[in-house]
């Protein structure tokens, strides 16, 4: 009878011993997120970028611009998102609190994708998504990217809008 009892309090034990939101696991997040740097812009980033662009031109939106602050930030969670091999929003506050902080950013808003070949099915991708479309098609002034391919070969995208 009393195994019967310590079992769930052991399972529960387990669950909260391994879940991802110990403080542990933000410490490490920490150090990615504080370790910005800003990588040689690739010809998809590049691509998706324009293509954003001329979307937002096609319903009369003003087009963003794009900042490096903003790339290396979004470079940091691309690099964390490889290297824990899955797409996430993990952490989006840090770096909306970053950028609200150094690079004037009153909102900040984010897309992130996994596994898109080209820059073409990834923005049709966010457009027939409502969330990523209204992102795209947003009150924003700047913007930037970061795509990343993984050891298979799958890319990772992070997009991130803010508004100044």
């Amino acid at each position: 009878m009393k195994l019967l009892f310590k079992l769930p309090l052991v399972a529960l034990l387990a669950i909260f011993s391994f879940s991802c939101t110990t403080d542990s696991l933000d410490d490490k997040a920490d150090s990615i997120e504080l370790s910005l740097i800003t990588p040689e812009t690739k010809s998809i980033e590049v691509e998706i970028l324009e293509l954003i662009n001329n979307h937002r031109l096609s319903l009369g939106l003003n087009t963003l611009t794009d900042m490096s602050v903003v790339k290396s930030v979004a470079f940091s969670h691309t690099d964390y998102m490889v290297g824990k091999n899955e797409v996430s929003h993990a952490n989006f506050y840090k770096r909306s609190d970053y950028l609200k902080a150094n690079a004037g950013a009153t909102k900040v808003s984010e897309n992130v994708a996994y596994g898109y070949s080209s820059a073409d099915s990834v923005v049709r991708a966010w457009l027939n998504s409502d969330g990523h479309r209204a992102n795209i098609e947003g009150d924003y002034t700047n913007f930037d990217l970061a795509a990343e391919q993984n050891a298979e070969g799958k890319w990772y995208y992070t997009n991130i809008f803010i508004k100044k």
